[in-house]
């Protein structure tokens, strides 16, 4: 542990960051999940809702630098990709 004050701090502002980043990046995977599991199971209209929740999450946590905007809209072409490949 460091024993200045200011890195004290960074140290403690680090790791309240890096949970922060992880519970977003936690909240993408889940609703990608939820996303593919309504692909696969060929519901058009469940896929759909559970896309645009996907694209919000994708969208607020681009927002928010917990991931670069193009690999927010990568992932969100990729998705809806698949989609449109149900019809």
């Amino acid at each position: 542990m460091a024993n200045i004050k200011s890195a004290v701090k960074r140290a403690k502002q680090a790791d309240a960051a890096h949970k922060r980043n992880k519970a977003g990046k936690s909240r993408v995977l889940t609703a990608r999940k939820k996303v593919l599991e309504a692909v696969e199971s060929g519901n058009k209209e469940a896929a759909v809702a559970t896309f645009s929740e996907y694209t919000s999450i994708l969208d607020k946590n681009a927002k928010k630098k917990i991931i670069a905007k193009n690999n927010a809209s990568r992932k969100k072409a990729r998705m809806a990709a698949k989609i449109a490949a149900l019809a």
